[in-house]
């Protein structure tokens, strides 16, 4: 088998996988979507905040 035929079957068995796979509706993935947003947001207001009071309490040590 050459090159280019093992290049074919992996696409058609590519295909013939996905075909198989079981896709979430849009509206789950609208839902998971904004759960990711959402703790996104929250893991970054927790960092940011972190860092502001780290910079103050070693502000006024440095300082």
């Amino acid at each position: 088998m050459n090159s280019g035929e093992k290049i074919k079957t992996f696409f058609k068995e590519v295909a013939t996988e996905g075909k198989k796979v079981d896709w979430p509706s849009r509206q789950k993935t609208l839902r998971y979507t904004a759960i990711v947003i959402g703790i996104s947001a929250g893991v970054a207001i927790f960092l940011g905040a972190l860092d502001l009071l780290f910079v103050t309490v070693l502000g006024k040590f440095f300082l």
